[in-house]
């Protein structure tokens, strides 16, 4: 098995990939790979692992010569069993959205269980914490879903003069993120360059804080004064539309 695990790090397969492509657990897999003879394996399984390295036998893995054009096979037949196994488990949970609705969700939950799975740093897990932030703002912020177009098209994934959002907007913030990227590829930017900048950016953040707090602060205290002056004690299911109004009322005193 010696020869199994090196040509298996030569094709660059993790294990988790692997055990998702063999539909079973990453321990389950360490266990199959520390049994000398894959005879010994269940025949579903070797079979399935034969057929992702297209031999007939595990003998005949001596003569597989690692070429480029062998890694792209494995890639794709790799890709495909785990997109199938994936599949099965994750869609299950997704009725009601129709067919590339749900290929899409499953092809993105799955990269977020592969990357956190092999995430050693916590890096991943920071990145889609952040990316979990930008999810939940996108309705109140629309150039996120800017950002998100523009990081599409400099990719290639998508045509750059395709707009699916506001066209003129669209075209001005990307306008601009190209001129800024620019600016930080060519290093134009250095950090004492913009340290004042950075200043400002954490400064305009902090009175954001505030005034997010001082708001909230406000809100509780029409709250307070709205149920005092109403005889209750609480908001609750019977009485609140009846504490909003009197909220409203309130707030409206001060205009």
């Amino acid at each position: 098995m010696k020869d199994l695990n090196k040509k298996l790090a030569e094709l660059g397969i993790s294990k988790v990939r692997l055990a998702k492509y063999l539909g079973v657990s990453r321990q389950m897999l360490y266990n199959y790979l520390a049994i000398d003879d894959i005879n010994d394996w269940p025949k579903e399984k070797s079979a399935k692992l034969l057929s992702l390295l297209n031999i007939d036998n595990i003998n005949d893995l001596a003569n597989v010569k690692v070429t480029g054009e062998y890694i792209i096979e494995v890639e794709n037949r790799l890709n495909e069993g785990v997109k199938d196994t994936s599949n099965k488990e994750v869609l299950a949970d997704l009725k009601g959205f129709n067919k590339k609705e749900q290929e899409l969700l499953s092809d993105i939950i799955n990269i977020l269980k592969e990357k956190l799975a092999n995430d050693k740093t916590k890096e991943s897990y920071n990145t889609f914490l952040y990316l979990y932030h930008f999810l939940q703002s996108m309705e109140t912020t629309e150039e996120l879903k800017y950002i998100l177009a523009y990081m599409s098209k400099s990719l290639g994934f998508t045509d750059p003069m395709e707009f699916n959002f506001n066209k003129d907007k669209q075209f001005i913030f990307e306008s601009i993120i190209f001129s800024a990227m620019t600016l930080y590829n060519n290093g134009g930017a250095s950090k004492n360059k913009l340290s004042e900048s950075h200043k400002r950016f954490v400064q305009n953040i902090e009175q954001k804080k505030e005034e997010k707090l001082s708001r909230t602060q406000e809100l509780n205290t029409v709250k307070v004064q709205a149920l005092k002056e109403l005889g209750f004690t609480e908001i609750n299911e019977d009485n609140a539309k009846e504490v909003f109004e009197k909220i409203a009322e309130i707030q409206s005193r001060k205009v």
